[in-house]
């Protein structure tokens, strides 16, 4: 049993299992899955979306706390199966987490990157 091919056997071999495997063609499915505060962000109307994002950038956790109201008024979320008032309070303990780990700048870019998700979300609402 040698490791390497003799000169010839080698080629020989590779066309010949090149040949005998058909395609199958698979088809591979990629989801998404989300945690529960990320799940929890309403799909709101796109101007709405934007100026939550721009108070979130300028006031980190602000544009979140205002979401979270817009799920009372019936903006739809990836948690279908919770009640509104869980996730209005999921969208209030982002908004807070937001708030208190902007002094160490964490909450300021996780405040940015929501409300950047806000509006990709209202994009395809």
């Amino acid at each position: 049993m040698d490791p390497f091919p003799k000169e010839g056997e080698g080629a020989a071999a590779g066309e010949s299992s090149r040949g005998a495997a058909p395609s199958s063609g698979v088809v591979v499915q990629v989801r998404e899955k989300k945690g529960p505060l990320r799940a929890a962000i309403p799909y709101m109307p796109f101007p709405v979306a934007v100026i939550c994002l721009f108070l979130n950038t300028f006031v980190p956790g602000l544009g979140t706390f205002v979401s979270a109201f817009t799920v009372l008024c019936g903006a739809r979320t990836d948690l279908p199966d919770r009640h509104k008032c869980c996730v209005f309070w999921l969208n209030i303990a982002a908004a807070l987490i937001q708030i208190l780990t902007a002094i160490v700048m964490v909450g300021w870019i996780m405040s940015i990157f929501w409300g950047m998700d806000m509006v990709i979300l209202a994009s395809k609402y």
